[in-house]
């Protein structure tokens, strides 16, 4: 595994994580390079009551909302993303944002079924995506 990829599995997935702090429990996501075992198990009390989050990852892309099985989906660079995933109708991109590492955070939704994704990818792609950009003061605004 790519030190990159490791060190972004344990900074936005395992820091958080219910199986535990560290890569070891590691199982292969289908839909990205990150862990497929990955499960949200930081709580926090809100104006909203006990919300779970991903502890790793930035405001505005770290709470599950009402899908508890909701996790990051790591992919390495812009390639594996397209060709894991199609932006259209049914997978829409909402929010992006690149963080200070050069690393693209993408909110999304799938109308469809109803459910929400979040995409990390490991290289600045932000221009590649079409959606809202989400600034750094904005994130910092958000409760």
């Amino acid at each position: 595994m790519e030190e990159a990829l490791k060190n972004a599995i344990e900074e936005y997935q395992c820091s958080g994580c219910m199986k535990g702090h560290n890569i070891e429990c590691y199982g292969k996501d289908n839909g990205g390079s990150g862990c497929g075992e990955h499960y949200a198990g930081t709580g926090i009390m809100g104006a909203m009551g006990h919300i779970k989050i991903f502890l790793g990852m930035p405001k505005g892309f770290n709470r599950l909302g009402d899908n508890k099985d909701l996790r990051p989906r790591i992919f390495e660079n812009h390639k594996q993303l397209v060709t894991d995933w199609e932006y259209d109708k049914f997978n829409q991109p909402v929010w992006k944002y690149l963080s200070k590492d050069g690393h693209t955070f993408i909110r999304g939704i799938s109308p469809r079924i109803n459910a929400p994704f979040i995409h990390v990818v490991l290289e600045d792609c932000i221009g590649e995506i079409n959606c809202l950009e989400i600034s750094q003061e904005e994130l910092d605004a958000m409760d």
